[in-house]
Formats: structure tokens, sequence, C-alpha cells
């Protein structure tokens, strides 16, 4: 399997690994996902339907209010959040979010992750050493959530 090295910035802490959710567009917060499951439900989104519980998330930017990081903290308390976070440009939003639900998360990546990562693909994230490793996989389809 291919593997692809990254070099990137850190926003919070932590190492973790996961399936990758690839966002193409950006992600909202309050009312966008359902806090307990973590499911997608802004309606017309690309990943409506799908739960990021776990999921390795990859997307260009955070939409909407500060009420983002408010969910993202809800999502940690229930057990619903992502298991790191991949943001190709950080704002407040989603640096609030990383930060509440204590989610490891980077930013600045050298290669812009939204051309290389795909949903599917295995991706580790070392926050400490700022470092994304991806192992890119045949199959990239994720089951939707009833």
């Amino acid at each position: 399997m291919e593997q692809i090295i990254i070099k990137c910035r850190c926003v919070y802490k932590g190492h973790k690994s996961g399936e990758a959710l690839v966002f193409h567009e950006g992600v909202g917060g309050w009312g966008s996902v359902e806090e307990c499951s973590g499911t997608v439900t802004e309606r017309g989104h690309e990943l409506q339907r799908k739960s990021v519980k776990d999921k390795v998330l990859v997307f260009p930017y955070a939409k909407g209010s500060c009420g983002w990081a408010k969910v993202f903290q809800n999502m940690a308390h229930f057990g619903s959040s992502p298991a790191a976070m991949i943001i190709r440009t950080i704002d407040n939003r989603s640096a609030l979010g990383a930060v509440t639900s204590r989610t490891p998360s980077v930013t600045d990546a050298e290669i812009d992750p939204l051309t290389v990562i795909e949903t599917g693909d295995w991706v580790d994230v070392n926050a400490d050493q700022g470092i994304i490793t991806v192992t890119k996989k045949e199959n990239g389809s994720l089951p939707e959530v009833d």
C-alpha cells in the first residue's frame, strides 16, 4: 500500500489514527452535525447522513458561528467526536473546536490535504511531531447512517 508523509503544524496536541472522511466544502457546526451521534445533518451537504465519529476529518475550513466549538465540545462529551482533524485553513471556530473537544488537530500542511487524502484512506495524525501519514486504500466508500 502506498504511503504519503506530509509535514504540518499542530493546532491541538495528540496522536490518533483513523479512516479519513474528506469534506471538500466547509464544515458547519451548530445545526450541521447531530451531537449525540456525530452525523452530518446539513441538508445538501456532500456528506449528509455520514458520521464523523472516530474518523479523521479532512476539511478546508469551518463555517457558521462560534457555536461550532460548542458542538465539538458536546460531541466529545457524547463520545461521537472525530479521532483527529486536518484543517486546510485554520480559523477561530476550528481552533476552538479542536481545543474544546481535545481532538488532535493540524493545519498548514506542506501539500494541500484535500488533493492527497480521499475518504476511506487510513490517516495517522501526529500533531505532536507535525506529521500526517496517509495510507491509500482501494475502497473509500462509507456506509450511510440511518
